[in-house]
């Protein structure tokens, strides 16, 4: 992590990060949900019979391909943040899957999204549990000129 600006040193990077994350979430709760209704609609209705498998599988499709594509979904965009690797790098391909698999499990277990959701609120670095374990960190977005 130390290639990652520090929380003390810079604390810009991590300003608001845990309510930009909610905010982010929202977000993409909503566009999953708009993309999960267009597949029932080009399926004929067939995909409403199962609905819970079709929205996990639209939103596990939707976090892969953004968080690979520009280290965040388009939620973390809109609010001005993205995810980085312990070297400061954006998620590839697979950290990318690797993220999204451990937010998948820990919405599963409402235990477990209890446990990310306090340790993004009391941690230097507003890490969630899935950050902590890949190393990865939620940093908001340098303003580029």
């Amino acid at each position: 992590m130390t290639h990652l600006p520090h929380p003390d040193h810079q604390p810009e990077f991590y300003q608001s990060i845990p309510a930009k994350r909610f905010f982010a979430w929202v977000f993409d709760t909503c566009v999953i949900l708009m993309l999960s209704l267009v597949v029932v609609l080009l399926t004929a209705f067939v995909g409403a019979f199962v609905w819970p498998l079709l929205y996990l599988i639209v939103g596990f499709v939707y976090r892969v391909a953004t968080i690979a594509g520009g280290s965040a979904t388009w939620g973390m965009r809109f609010v001005g943040i993205e995810l980085r690797d312990a070297h400061g790098a954006h998620l590839n391909g697979g950290q990318a899957l690797a993220h999204t698999a451990g937010y998948t499990v820990s919405m599963a277990l409402p235990l477990l999204q209890v446990i990310s959701i306090l340790m993004m609120l009391t941690g230097a670095r507003s890490q969630g549990l899935t950050d902590a374990v890949l190393g990865t960190v939620a940093l908001n977005r340098r303003a580029y000129a």
